[in-house]
């Protein structure tokens, strides 16, 4: 069986992990050593301690926000979805922003965003002059309806 394999590099940093027995995402802290607050408007680099070794190229591990911070709080991920590549060994940051009108403090070792791996098709590109024609076409952006 294939495992994600996780290097504390901070020190209190805290392993991911699953809220629940369902859970797709594992939850990601803060390690810091005191609050940092995100005023409206403003974007934060928020360190989670951990570094992560992914099995192969075959996975990637995406970073999403946590469903209460962004609807409660307004707080988002700041490049919507974080992308962690197989072959990348640094810290797991997360940037934040604040899209509400009140600050909003992030304490140490709070959850701030979930960590989902989930498998990559590796397949060749091939660069064509023509694509297949569909019953959709080039129609998007709510051209199927509301």
């Amino acid at each position: 069986m294939e495992k994600l394999k996780i290097k504390k590099i901070r020190e209190g940093a805290k392993v991911p992990f699953r809220a629940t027995e369902g859970s797709a995402g594992m939850d990601l802290s803060a390690c810091i050593d005191q609050a940092v607050t995100i005023r409206p408007g403003e974007l934060k680099l928020i360190p989670t301690g951990i570094a992560i070794e992914l099995p192969s190229a075959n996975y990637v591990a995406y970073i999403f926000a946590r469903s209460g911070l962004g609807i409660k709080h307004g707080i988002c991920l700041s490049n919507g979805v974080g992308v962690i590549d197989s072959d990348y060994r640094g810290e797991v940051c997360v940037g934040l922003c604040n899209v509400s009108d009140k600050e909003y403090t992030i304490q140490p070792f709070e959850r701030v965003a979930q960590l989902v791996v989930s498998p990559v098709s590796l397949m060749p590109v091939q660069e064509v002059t023509e694509l297949s024609n569909t019953d959709r076409g080039a129609g998007g952006f709510g051209s199927t309806g509301i």
